[in-house]
């Protein structure tokens, strides 16, 4: 199998990438500027260098078999590899640019992503910087796929399984959002059986805060909120606490920055089942570029920076 893998061509990957991603022959041929009669040949030109069937033809197009999804991951690991050796060449002429890819989870987006990025682009003014926000189940994902350099925020609680290295920044922990004038904004103290006929905006069930919101719920023997709105849209999560009497839940450093601006407050329960360490997420032995290296080590700077404020 290693002389055949060897011949082939950084074209023969990008077109496997492109029909698994376009699902039809057709439409994978313009993506490439071909003909779909050339995509169709160079297709068996790859099946017969693999000894392997890649897809299955369909009335609505292809489907990937195993051995084509296979080949479709390590196809995507090589053209991000060298689009990495590019900018890496690049960025050793100049040294003042390079392009990172950052996966951000809400706790990280409020406050420390966003600080290392304008101190870092001070010192690099030419840095290109893609910021892809969502939740782990999407970020991982594409982490491990090579589309993303790293990903900042909360760590999952599955890293040996995710087969990823960790790296940890600092402490976070969730806080209970209202908004300003909210029933339950005067109240001194609460606790969570003082919230529980409330509306609620929580993170998707698949997340590890949302399981960890229904454990701090489980450990005052109360049921957690079983019908609130599930999202971590934090323009659409603002608008429903201040329009209305909704409670929500945002990491420390996003509850912070709005209360600040004076809309929302920080009712006082403590939802300690939440506390969890945030920072990198980055693959397995995988090399970073000298712009995300750069990153990185900006990013610690302004984790140490943020926790000693909050001391």
């Amino acid at each position: 199998m290693k002389l055949v893998t060897s011949r082939l061509t950084i074209r023969h990957l990008r077109m496997v990438v492109a029909i698994v991603e376009e699902g039809n022959l057709v439409r994978a041929a313009k993506r490439l500027n071909m003909t779909q009669s050339a995509v169709t040949k160079a297709l068996q030109e790859i099946e017969a260098l693999t000894k392997a069937r890649l897809f299955d033809r369909t009335n609505r197009g292809v489907v990937p078999t195993m051995f084509g999804d296979t080949l479709a991951e390590h196809a995507r690991l090589v053209i991000t590899q060298l689009a990495h050796a590019e900018e890496h060449l690049a960025d050793l002429r100049d040294g003042t640019g390079g392009r990172v890819a950052i996966g951000t989870l809400l706790s990280a987006s409020a406050e420390l992503l966003p600080t290392a990025i304008a101190r870092l682009r001070k010192e690099r003014p030419k840095l290109v910087v893609k910021i892809v926000e969502g939740t782990n189940d999407v970020l991982i994902p594409a982490l491990r796929a090579g589309e993303l350099d790293m990903v900042v925020g909360r760590l999952s609680e599955q890293r040996d399984r995710l087969n990823v290295v960790q790296e940890v920044l600092m402490d976070d922990i969730a806080c209970v959002v209202a908004r300003r004038g909210h029933p339950l904004a005067e109240r001194s103290e609460l606790n969570l059986a003082d919230l529980i006929g409330w509306e609620w905006i929580l993170p998707p069930q698949e997340t590890s805060l949302r399981r960890q919101i229904d454990i701090a719920f489980r450990e005052e023997g109360l049921e957690p909120p079983s019908h609130a709105v599930d999202s971590v849209s934090l323009l659409t999560n603002r608008a429903l606490l201040i329009d209305a009497d909704y409670l929500g839940v945002f990491p420390a450093q996003v509850a912070r920055r709005e209360a600040a601006a004076g809309a929302i407050v920080i009712l006082p329960v403590t939802l300690r089942a939440t506390a969890m360490p945030m920072g990198i997420t980055t693959r397995t032995n995988a090399r970073l570029s000298p712009a995300a290296e750069v990153l990185v080590e900006t990013l610690r700077r302004t984790a140490a920076d943020l926790a000693r404020h909050d001391v």
